[in-house]
């Protein structure tokens, strides 16, 4: 089994394109509730898969030669999992909460890779 980190993504513009800021108050609310039950519910059902469950991010700080800064990208959340391939950890989010409840845009799958031995 391989270990890859999925790292779920959100812009303006996915949020915009799903409604969700047409959405009343109450309705928002309703939307949350629900979405939150199926992300619990799809979390305890990929128990087994699931290396390490992650959660929401926050604000980015960016860290280089030139010193550190604000900085921002489309990250919002993580989780680790682990599947026999690349292709069977991307199939675990078809149709995740995040994007088919919340206004997310996608989750991206990558594959946790050895560091190299020097």
């Amino acid at each position: 089994m391989k270990n890859f980190l999925a790292v779920y993504t959100g812009t303006a513009e996915a949020s915009e394109k799903s409604g969700w800021n047409a959405l009343s108050e109450s309705a928002r609310n309703e939307r949350i509730q629900a979405g939150m039950q199926a992300w619990h519910a799809w979390m305890e059902s990929h128990r087994k898969q699931i290396v390490v469950a992650g959660g929401p991010v926050g604000k980015t700080r960016r860290v280089s030669g030139n010193g550190i800064a604000g900085a921002q990208n489309n990250i919002c959340g993580y989780v680790v999992v682990s599947a026999e391939s690349h292709e069977a950890a991307a199939r675990l989010f078809e149709n995740h909460p995040h994007f088919s409840i919340f206004p997310g845009e996608a989750v991206e799958v990558m594959e946790c890779l050895p560091v190299p031995v020097a």
